[in-house]
């Protein structure tokens, strides 16, 4: 069971120990981690990309759920802030052979793992390794269930505040199967933290939450409609792994309805953004004219997955001194 509140993610002194949810996170937090991820950003464009804040610390990266590109940005991430990282799948850990997640977490701190990235399927994994482990370790959720996926909401936040300066006033659509995705509540935490005008879900009301209105967001199942004066567009990936039983007509019926196409995009302000935190099922979710059109952000997204990752890394490693 997933915790209701994000006290574990606390130390005693009210520092921030783990990054598993953005809910219940101060806005001055979430602030801080935008702040200092731009101190990373040009990082890319270095000769030399590393910087000492986590030399002599090993992060493991643990993937009980296959992930390529939120795998690939945690390590170049640890990389350049020079730890020692280890990477693991589900296909070469011992749980194959029936051990359990505490289990294999608590025999890599054994060895002294200082910062745990853990994804899994299940919703609560990464809560349920912090609250086994010692005082001085580190976890970040990277996606567990339909739960959370904290990092993308952060450097999809990271992505707005560089394109739109800001938040106050923006009104934002998410649009697709929010009832699966771990990427649209913790996408909701933040934009209503950092003070967005407006969130606006659209989708089938077989894919969205019941009684999501409660989060404070506005509910269409009309794309005219929901798109309309829309500042943010945020795309969701169809969920199919995680579905129970057919809740969409059919792939083509879905992408005639909510796939993001040019005359649809119409809809939104003329300088509205196009984001999709991946992998993007074209024809699909969204057409390849939008997704590889001047208004998207995709790929501008996972450059600065890479800065956040930073980020948050050394916030929690206590590095936070200016790179």
């Amino acid at each position: 069971m997933v915790p209701s509140d994000s006290k574990i993610q606390f130390d005693h002194q009210g520092r921030l120990r783990h990054f598993l949810t953005i809910n219940g996170l101060p806005k001055e937090t979430l602030v801080q981690i935008l702040d200092t991820a731009e101190s990373f950003i040009s990082f890319g464009q270095r000769e030399i990309r590393k910087v000492p804040l986590l030399r002599g610390k090993t992060v493991v990266n643990l993937f009980f759920e296959p992930s390529t590109r939120t795998r690939t940005t945690f390590e170049i991430a640890a990389k350049r802030l020079s730890a020692d990282v280890i990477n693991l799948s589900a296909a070469r850990m011992s749980t194959s052979k029936g051990e359990s997640i505490l289990d294999t977490a608590r025999t890599l701190e054994a060895m002294h793992t200082d910062l745990f990235v853990v994804r899994d399927s299940a919703s609560g994994a990464s809560h349920l390794i912090a609250s086994h482990l010692p005082e001085h370790v580190r976890v970040i959720n990277a996606g567990d269930g339909r739960h959370a996926h904290p990092t993308q909401a952060m450097l999809d936040m990271f992505t707005i505040r560089r394109e739109k300066g800001g938040f106050e006033g923006l009104k934002v659509a998410i649009i697709g199967d929010v009832l699966h995705s771990r990427v649209a509540r913790s996408q909701i935490h933040a934009l209503s933290t950092l003070g967005v005008d407006e969130i606006r879900l659209i989708g089938p009301r077989t894919l969205i939450p019941t009684e999501v209105e409660a989060m404070g967001v506005n509910v269409t199942s009309n794309m005219a409609e929901g798109l309309s004066g829309i500042d943010v567009v945020m795309m969701l990936r169809l969920q199919r792994e995680r579905m129970d039983g057919q809740l969409v007509p059919s792939e083509q019926e879905y992408f005639n309805r909510y796939g993001l196409t040019d005359d649809k995009l119409s809809y939104a302000n003329p300088d509205a953004i196009v984001m999709h935190p991946g992998p993007i099922n074209r024809g699909l979710e969204i057409a390849s004219s939008v997704a590889d059109g001047d208004r998207s952000v995709i790929l501008s997204q996972v450059t600065n997955g890479i800065a956040v990752r930073m980020s948050i890394m050394a916030k929690l490693m206590g590095g936070q001194e200016d790179p």
